[in-house]
């Protein structure tokens, strides 16, 4: 499969509160890995926005094409740079619950529009689906990094340290989500994204 180059990785899964300046659009990109219960090789690739459909839209095709063993279990863990919108939300329950054999996991390394309501219902609607939505902390950054980027070439920055600047800053993205998945509370306001950061 085609890896992420380390520039990528630390640009696009970078969760600080706000980009710092020279500005850059921080995109959508999706990382997926299925592994077959019986212990085969994990098939792993990445995905991003296009024009047309968002990146779990291409996840979603790119599962029906595999023409996977609906006998047999598969475990698939997908690391998103934004948590999907409540339009891709609808649509990964809806696979999900078409597709029994798959058991997906999400985690993002940032909230998309997370004081939005319409948004929160969308986490909501896969929490509540058995499709769990965490935000990625030192295991996922570590596993991403490992499994999803080329390593052929030194990064112009330091892997330890990044993946702990990831970690720290997952914290309180962490707390955000928790807060979220409380019944009857909104989170409004207290963590807001320079907009252009969004890719829709």
């Amino acid at each position: 499969m085609a890896l992420l180059t380390a520039e990528t990785f630390s640009l696009q899964f970078n969760n600080k509160r706000r980009v710092n300046k020279p500005h850059y659009p921080r995109k959508a990109l999706l990382c997926y890995q299925l592994t077959p219960q019986n212990g085969s090789t994990p098939t792993r690739g990445h995905l991003k926005n296009k024009k047309k459909h968002h990146a779990e839209i291409h996840f979603i095709n790119k599962i029906k094409s595999m023409g996977l063993d609906e006998t047999q279990c598969y475990q698939v863990t997908c690391y998103l740079t934004w948590s999907p919108c409540p339009s891709c939300a609808r649509e990964l329950v809806d696979f999900i619950k078409a597709h029994r054999h798959l058991n997906l996991r999400i985690f993002a390394s940032r909230l998309y529009y997370h004081w939005r309501p319409h948004y929160q219902e969308g986490l909501l609607l896969l929490c509540g689906s058995q499709v769990p939505v965490e935000v990625m902390g030192l295991p996922e950054f570590s596993d991403c990094w490992e499994n999803f980027v080329d390593h052929k070439e030194p990064p112009s920055f330091n892997p330890s340290e990044k993946l702990e600047e990831l970690d720290k800053n997952s914290q309180a993205i962490k707390r955000r989500l928790e807060r979220i998945k409380i019944p009857g509370v909104h989170v409004q306001g207290c963590y807001i994204d320079i907009l252009c950061d969004a890719e829709v």
